[in-house]
């Protein structure tokens, strides 16, 4: 009887539509972007690609890229952009990690672990994008003069909604970033660390009776689950 009710319901069609669109028309435009995915890959709504000719922008398998605002909580302030800079650069996003809304930006690498949460609105970047030189700063476009460094986000890491990685951090397995942190700094691995700059606030006590996978897997689950 339900299935005969939704069949009957003109105003779940688009919702359905939707959907249909996301799972097998979507990664067909995203592949031909240039983006490299893994099997099972998700995506909720079209991310923004600007892939920089002989480049790397690398999804793994099981992740969920969500650029669309009615399928998450905190809504999004636009679509997911992954977007590498120059030559040679790198975006390379590890297996079952989910990303709502944020930015990805890699004149050099950006790497992000396994079963990572990157919540809404999060901006992630290797680079100034600018000379610190203040002379002709605004029309510098040399790569020379622009400060850049690789960042890692290792496995298990939760990104709180709208925190800022900068460039040169590496934020160790399993921590957790509060919303709206400036991540200027590395992370030691099983911290919590908040606020501008971030700071670690305290050390995450691991429960020795799971094993990192299980830790992985159970956070993935209730992410896929909100």
């Amino acid at each position: 009887m339900s299935i005969i009710k939704k069949v009957l319901s003109i105003a779940s069609y688009p919702r359905h539509f939707r959907r249909l669109w996301w799972r097998y028309v979507t990664p067909i435009l995203v592949k031909q972007t240039g983006v490299h995915t893994q099997k099972n890959v998700r995506f909720h709504g079209m991310p923004i690609i600007s892939l920089f000719g002989d480049s790397v922008i690398s999804i793994g398998e099981s992740c969920v890229i969500c650029s669309d605002t009615r399928m998450t909580a905190l809504g999004l302030n636009h679509r997911v952009v992954m977007r590498t800079l120059r030559q040679g650069a790198k975006i390379v996003i590890g297996r079952n990690t989910g990303m709502s809304g944020g930015v990805i930006c890699a004149a050099s690498r950006v790497e992000i672990g396994d079963d990572c949460l990157i919540g809404a609105n999060v901006v992630i970047s290797d680079t100034d994008f600018h000379s610190l030189n203040p002379v002709g700063r605004r029309e510098n476009c040399n790569w020379d003069e622009i400060v850049i460094r690789p960042v890692v986000i290792e496995d298990n890491v939760f990104i709180g909604t709208g925190a800022i990685v900068l460039k040169g951090v590496t934020i160790g397995k399993n921590s957790v970033i509060g919303a709206g942190a400036v991540v200027t700094k590395n992370i030691p691995q099983s911290s919590v660390a908040a606020g501008n700059p971030a700071r670690v606030i305290r050390t995450l006590r691991m429960d020795h009776a799971h094993s990192d996978n299980d830790l992985a897997s159970n956070a993935a689950s209730n992410h896929q689950s909100k």
